[in-house]
């Protein structure tokens, strides 16, 4: 099954799940093209070559339905076209009002792994939302509930710029000092977004970082192991899974020196973080990087000498 059909047959699967009412089908259209489905949104007549357009029931008892009740709006919705080949895949759906301005992201958690993704992330921001954060600025709860049985979580859009530059290291390093600060000030060990990705956070235009995506966030972890997440996830785009991790362990004296940390120390926090990594996939049953075996073993193995 090629990308573009697994994810139509997700968007299929999610739309009979928030929208199970029959009635009149109001037409949507994907964008950019029914071939690379991206964003599904309502159709216009400027999307005449894009393809035919998808029907979606207006009912009474639909996902849009329970976002104008609880947003108290009209809302109008763009659903993201999630790739089926995540195991914290989700529906992830744009909300605007009567106005077309955009007021809310949501998250729906289909499944007990999504829905406790969901409620995680519910807490963590409940939780910084008593934060002084001066660093670091993320999204306010608007709603959290169940709807159908189904975990809702609608969040307040941040201010990302269209055309979005990469933040400076300055800045990226004084937001994972905070974060890691949250959890220490709370009575715990050092904490981390859990999810440090360049695609999870931007440059905001007060001079703070933008940061979502918050389902991971956790606690009692080394300073520094968000920063070398960040440093993974952009290897594996220019190389293999194992080249990576081996690139997180020579590199990791360099990549923590803005945390003040010794070269043992910085050697145990890149092999603590892959650790973890290779168990949050075992946990779910997902091995996106292969098995821990091919990328994670023979490293951990030839460093067994100085753990």
């Amino acid at each position: 099954m090629n990308d573009a059909h697994s994810r139509l047959s997700y968007l299929s699967q999610t739309l009979d799940l928030l929208f199970p009412e029959p009635g009149p089908n109001h037409p949507h259209t994907l964008l950019p093209h029914s071939s690379v489905p991206r964003r599904l949104v309502p159709r216009r007549w400027w999307h005449l070559p894009f393809g035919r357009p998808t029907g979606i029931p207006v009912g009474d008892d639909t996902i849009a339905s329970h976002l104008a009740e609880v947003l108290g709006t009209s809302v109008r919705i763009d659903f993201h076209v999630r790739s089926a080949r995540r195991a914290n895949r989700k529906p992830v759906l744009e909300v605007y009002d009567g106005h077309g301005s955009r007021i809310a992201f949501v998250k729906i958690g289909d499944t007990a792994l999504t829905a406790e993704l969901v409620r995680a992330e519910a807490t963590t921001l409940h939780m910084l939302s008593y934060a002084t954060l001066s660093a670091v600025t993320v999204p306010s709860v608007l709603y959290h509930g169940t709807w159908r049985g189904l975990e809702v979580l609608a969040l307040s859009p941040l201010p990302v710029r269209r055309f979005r530059s990469r933040p400076g290291t300055a800045l990226r390093v004084r937001a994972v000092k905070e974060i890691a600060e949250v959890g220490r000030l709370r009575g715990a060990g050092w904490s981390w977004h859990g999810d440090f990705s360049p695609w999870n956070f931007a440059a905001g235009p007060d001079g703070r970082l933008l940061v979502w995506d918050w389902e991971r966030f956790d606690t009692d972890v080394p300073l520094g192991v968000d920063e070398l997440h960040h440093f993974f996830q952009r290897a594996l785009q220019r190389m293999p899974p194992q080249v990576a991790a081996e690139s997180v362990l020579v590199q990791a004296v360099r990549v923590l020196a803005p945390y003040d940390v010794t070269a043992s120390e910085a050697r145990n926090t890149a092999l603590h973080y892959l650790i973890t990594l290779a168990r949050r996939h075992a946990d779910e049953g997902y091995e996106p990087l292969g098995p821990p075996q091919s990328w994670l073993t023979p490293l951990v193995d030839r460093q067994e000498g100085y753990l």
